[in-house]
């Protein structure tokens, strides 16, 4: 059975470090704490926990933090998770039958990232990241915002543990990456490729959109991109160009990124609501089909936006095929929609009319 030392940098952490400890406690041998500079209780979480909290000058470098984490760790593999990361019951049992099975002779174990949520709980947003790593392989952390860990060799094994994401809103600083990526900016400091990409992600969050342009641009023009980073950067880069308002330039990126590999779901929705907004309603309806038919990538590392190829397009179809006087197709996909989102009062009143225009139909074809 191997051992597992669980590294976590934390800063301002109370709400959410005791959470995220106790979900994951009884599978790590070794909890490492570095704090970079808390002013509220979570020091006094972490010792509840551990005794190994080493106090580290907070540097505005997520990695030197992370490296720091590692130096500390005695065990065969290092476990990462952020203080507002937690580990479902069902995914705990499965690190603990990982932990009696694992091979030595794996250096890295992936599990799934499901990042986002919507109100109702559906999964939004879903990444898979190298998350278990043999300690004697010394991979280091790189990037200094949205830091990442540094694999040019080593045997991999993709798991089916899930990490979940429970961001505390109340305590997040929206503001705080972009203000690092600027202060390296004015600094003069180069770049990486992934401090391009995620600074023009930043930008576009903030709605910066001219400026997100010209760095997704910079970072599409890179050498030797994956085609996951080609089509990620084309989707981020189209919506750039919705936001802004030229539709022709969206539709244009939009394209561009089927030379990579097939339709993915994001693209199919776009497409498909230009078409709705034109009300070319079948036209739509083949794209919104698309993006649900569209299968997923095989162990891929790709990131998936679960609501493109989840209730959205069922959503959009609802409403195509209602303009298309399909109504009892319509009401098929309201249904669906429903099952995600149960208490969307727009879907529950969709239902209720589709219902009443599927009964006057059948009056109309079948009169008494």
């Amino acid at each position: 059975m191997i051992t597992i030392s669980l590294c976590m940098i934390v800063k301002d952490e109370q709400d959410t470090l005791g959470r995220c400890l106790l979900s994951i406690n009884e599978a790590v041998d070794e909890i490492i704490i570095v704090d970079t500079g808390s002013t509220d209780g979570t020091k006094e979480i972490a010792r509840k926990w551990t005794n190994q909290i080493v106090n580290l000058e907070w540097t505005h470098d997520f990695s030197r933090a992370r490296n720091r984490s590692h130096k500390e760790a005695t065990m065969d593999y290092i476990l990462w998770l952020d203080a507002d990361d937690i580990l479902l019951p069902e995914d705990l049992q499965k690190l603990l039958q990982l932990k009696q099975s694992l091979s030595p002779a794996v250096d890295v174990v992936s599990m799934l990232y499901n990042c986002d949520f919507d109100e109702s709980g559906n999964v939004t947003l879903q990444v898979r990241r190298a998350r278990l790593v043999k300690r004697s392989k010394n991979y280091l952390w790189m990037g200094t915002v949205h830091e990442d860990l540094l694999i040019e060799e080593g045997t991999f094994l993709d798991s089916d543990i899930v990490i979940t994401h429970k961001k505390n809103q109340s305590t997040s600083d929206p503001d705080r990456n972009l203000r690092i990526y600027e202060l390296l900016l004015s600094s003069g400091q180069d770049f990486t490729r992934r401090d391009i990409l995620h600074y023009a992600m930043e930008l576009h969050q903030h709605r910066l959109f001219e400026t997100a342009i010209q760095y997704y641009q910079k970072f599409i023009d890179l050498e030797h991109l994956t085609k996951e980073d080609k089509i990620h950067a084309y989707a981020k880069l189209a919506d750039c160009y919705y936001y802004l308002g030229d539709r022709e330039k969206e539709r244009e990126i939009t394209f561009k990124s089927f030379e990579y590999d097939i339709p993915r779901p994001e693209a199919c929705c776009r497409l498909g609501y230009y078409f709705l907004e034109s009300q070319q309603f079948e036209q739509a309806v083949f794209w919104y089909r698309l993006a649900i038919e569209s299968p997923i990538p095989n162990k891929s590392w790709a990131i998936s936006n679960q609501v493109s190829r989840t209730w959205l397009p069922h959503m959009q179809l609802g409403i195509c095929y209602y303009q298309l006087g399909e109504y009892e197709l319509s009401y098929h996909h309201n249904k669906i929609v429903s099952e995600y989102r149960p208490k969307d009062q727009g879907v529950i009143n969709n239902m209720y009319l589709l219902e009443e225009l599927i009964v006057q139909n059948k009056t109309k074809t079948n009169p008494m």
